[in-house]
């Protein structure tokens, strides 16, 4: 799902966000760990489209598979 996803230093401080929004994936994804359904974060951010959630999980999976760092304390 490229393209859904923008890193810009004038936007967010430079977050990966959501384009033409100032929602950051990391608060997208993060709801979601919480309980969030998709059908929530809609709701709650009516300019988001389920592909925006889904191309915010993919840039999660993204990173994580191309960065090994130790976890430390994990909140899950």
């Amino acid at each position: 799902m490229p393209g859904r996803i923008a890193i810009d230093p004038d936007v967010c401080h430079g977050q990966a966000c959501v384009r033409g929004t100032r929602i950051p994936v990391h608060q997208i994804v993060r709801m979601l760990a919480n309980g969030d359904s998709m059908e929530d974060l809609i709701l709650d951010f009516p300019s988001l489209t389920t592909k925006d959630v889904r191309a915010c999980l993919d840039y999660a999976a993204t990173l994580a598979e191309e960065q090994v760092s130790p976890l430390g304390e994990c909140r899950g």
